[in-house]
């Protein structure tokens, strides 16, 4: 029975200690099998010698040291390469064959420790029971590592502790059962002695003293090494401090500090630690303080400390529990960055602009804003193509960096704008003497005889506070500024003035009322005259727009058409009116033509062939009895794209007059390249003949390209009978102008006659 008990504690143990290892680490993996083989193999020896001392016989035994001592490293081997051959997982397989190692390494251990017995007799056995023996042992280890290998929990220890018990002690007595110490005078026997209950002490109390000893030992360092480790798998650092100096710290301290954890012990957490409050780390906070500290490798961190009170060791301490924060910090400012600044040049951006404007409105500092954009930018974006674009742009965003003070603020807004906060200014001049610089640097870096993706800038400033007394206004009137700027030519620098903000608010003003002019039926059609310079007959009308407008009277077309054209309402616009001259021109007889002016942004229409086609349809007029008057200015922007227009444009039957010819851009080519239908002079020309020589030139030359090319002439502005008679000799074959009749509203008189009315 005593027996049985010391290898049930050894069982307990070693099962103990196989799951001790399994939830180990390799290296020590390794350490707690050698441990608990040593266990197992001292436990089922023991089992075995005390069994052997508690025979009562008629001889006196004795055991052999070396062979007894022999047997302990048997078994001891025995378990450790059964361990070796279970693995971490304990399978089937595995558990075979470590149930068969370890069956066969205690089968050796037993009759090794039986080969020690020195008596007067000689050992025999039975060897078919102890055949059966072995083969229990193994079966019982086998489960024992099986239901090791698939149980949790308590049962984990108990069930394979209680198979292992069964296995050794049936394989014991069995074996025991089957030897027979048959007396044999030849032998020596063994001197007498006093008894062995003093050697069965001995063993018994060296046994339970090394499982006890593995026991505690398996304990201290599961407690240390979790507690170690439990330390260690907090993603924070830890101090523990006693009387103001570390005692203790963990892995990620030490790394966060630069140095070993062991270094930190008995060192002051002042020379670490630079709390942002200035207030002593362990002083009491309502919430964790932030934190600087610099590591041996001269980085500094921003940390974020919590302290509180713990015992350690018996001592009242204090825990300071330290998380980095610096990549959360780093995320942050980045974001930061990126939500104010633009992404491509590096300024920043309209959110961070409009933050420091409104800030240094309230500060009541003196400054100008300058708003800048960039001139020929969407050519040279178009031509060299977006990645050219973004490098011109960062171009830019350097030469305004090196013009500008560290105090004053460059921004982009947008596309091509940029913005200008300068600060610390005295009055205008300062504002001027940067505006001067800028428009310097744009000169030398990004001249445009030497560099074809070369930009200019417009600049348009206004002042705080003489100029507006909020950023709104301010920005408003910088902006209006810089359209004045560009509408002077472009490259070149404006300040606000009241005069050309009143301007400005009357031409956005126009703009609106633009917008709402047809709905408001405040537009009309006048109808001007084409005659015959010969004979005075009437051969055609051309539909003059008027705007008459409710406050302002009647506004010039020279006023607001180039305004529709700007806010593109002169595509609505020329659409009602190409339907209204087609549904005013059916009224007339059937060899009066009706000619409607096409604006250029009208020709960047895809559809406007189809427009004109439809409205054909729906006014029922002949396509022959519709001229479309076109500038050269259509050409410039699409060349390829206008004349398709043209071609679909002639392809329905409409004839196409090219006006005002020999203004402005005139090229051959394009007379070449599209068969016009006619030619009109324009009437700065015409207005001129009689009192110019080149004027008459020109117009003997317009004419005479004319008829080379089989094209009709009209002079337009034909105001006297001088200058009809002199067109007349010149060759132009049909006129226009007050000479034979102002623009009117054409009304019906009798069938097949159009009469003009308003003089």
């Amino acid at each position: 029975m005593l027996a049985a008990l010391v290898w049930l504690l050894g069982s307990a143990s070693l099962f103990f200690l196989l799951k001790r290892s399994i939830d180990c680490v390799e290296h020590r993996r390794r350490q707690w099998l050698a441990v608990a083989a040593i266990a197992a193999g001292i436990g089922v020896w023991a089992t075995h010698f005390i069994a052997m001392l508690a025979y009562d016989g008629s001889m006196p035994l004795h055991f052999d040291p070396g062979l007894t001592i022999l047997s302990v490293a048997i078994a001891v081997l025995g378990f450790w390469l059964a361990f070796h051959a279970a693995g971490r997982r304990f399978g089937a397989a595995a558990s075979l064959a470590a149930g068969a190692i370890a069956a066969l390494g205690v089968a050796a251990m037993h009759f090794t420790g039986m080969a020690a017995i020195e008596a007067p007799a000689v050992v025999r056995y039975d060897m078919p029971a102890i055949g059966v023996a072995v083969a229990i042992n193994a079966l019982c280890f086998f489960a024992a590592f099986a239901a090791f290998g698939r149980l949790t929990g308590a049962l984990r220890i108990t069930v394979p502790t209680s198979l292992a018990v069964l296995g050794v002690v049936a394989l014991h007595f069995t074996a025991m059962s089957a030897t027979v110490l048959a007396p044999d005078p030849t032998r020596q026997a063994a001197e007498a002695g006093a008894g062995h209950g003093w050697l069965v002490t001995a063993i018994v109390v060296a046994a339970l003293s090394l499982i006890a000893l593995v026991f505690i030992g398996a304990f201290l360092d599961r407690m240390l090494t979790d507690l170690r480790g439990f330390a260690d798998a907090t993603l924070e650092g830890i101090a523990i401090l006693n009387e103001g100096r570390i005692v203790e710290a963990n892995g990620q301290l030490g790394d966060l500090l630069g140095v070993a954890p062991a270094e930190l012990a008995g060192t002051d957490p002042t020379i670490w630690f630079a709390p942002g409050d200035g207030r002593p780390l362990t002083e009491p906070r309502e919430q964790p303080v932030e934190a600087l500290i610099t590591g041996l490798d001269g980085e500094t961190r921003i940390v974020e400390v919590a302290a509180h009170a713990v015992e350690y060791r018996g001592r009242c301490c204090e825990v300071l529990a330290v998380r980095d924060l610096t990549a959360r910090k780093r995320a942050e400012l980045q974001v930061e960055h990126l939500a104010t600044h633009d992404g491509l040049t590096g300024l920043p951006n309209r959110t961070r602009f409009t933050a420091v404007l409104d800030t240094l409105v309230r500060s009541g500092e003196s400054f100008a804003l300058l708003a800048l954009d960039l001139d020929r930018f969407k050519a040279v974006n178009d031509l060299f193509g977006h990645t050219a674009g973004d490098a011109i742009l960062c171009r830019v965003a350097a030469l305004l960096r090196d013009a500008v003070s560290e105090r004053d603020l460059v921004a982009r807004i947008g596309g091509d704008e940029f913005l200008i906060l300068q600060r610390d200014i005295a009055g205008e001049e300062d504002a001027q003497q940067l505006v001067r610089t800028i428009l310097a640097s744009f000169a030398r870096e990004l001249d445009i005889t030497r560099d074809p993706m070369a930009v200019g800038v417009s600049i348009g400033a206004a002042l705080f506070p003489a100029d507006a007394a909020d950023p709104a206004a301010l920005r408003h009137n910088a902006d209006v500024a810089l359209y004045r700027a560009k509408e002077r030519g472009r490259g070149m620098a404006c300040f606000f003035d009241l005069e050309m903000d009143r301007a400005v608010r009357e031409r956005r003003e126009l703009e609106h009322d633009l917008r709402h002019a047809i709905a408001r039926r405040q537009l009309s059609l006048m109808f001007q005259p084409l005659v015959a310079t010969a004979g005075g007959k009437i051969v055609g009308y051309e539909a003059l727009l008027r705007w008459a407008h409710p406050t302002r009277g009647s506004v010039p077309p020279e006023i607001f058409v180039p305004i529709a054209e700007d806010v593109g309402a002169i595509i609505p616009i020329g659409e009602w009116v190409l339907g209204e001259a087609c549904a005013a021109a059916m009224q007339w007889p059937d060899e009066i033509s009706v000619a409607v002016n096409v604006s250029a942004v009208q020709f960047q229409l895809p559809n406007l062939a189809a427009i004109v086609e439809d409205v054909l349809a729906t006014s029922g007029l002949d396509a022959s009895r519709l001229e479309l008057e076109v500038t050269e200015s259509v050409m410039l922007r699409d060349r390829a794209g206008a004349l398709a227009t043209l071609h679909r444009l002639k392809a329905l039957g409409v004839r196409i007059v090219m006006d005002d010819f020999g203004t402005g851009y005139s090229s051959l080519s394009n007379l070449q390249a599209f068969p016009f239908d006619k030619i009109k002079i324009d009437r700065s020309f015409v207005s001129h003949v009689t009192d110019d020589q080149s004027a008459r030139s020109i117009i003997r030359a317009i004419v005479a390209l004319g008829k080379s090319l089989d094209l009709p002439v009209v002079a337009e502005g034909v105001e006297t009978e001088e200058q009809r008679r002199m067109v007349l000799e010149e060759g132009c074959p049909q006129a226009q102008g007050f000479l034979f009749g102002s623009p009117a509203e054409a009304v019906v008189g009798i069938p097949g006659f159009l009469r003009v009315v308003g003089g």
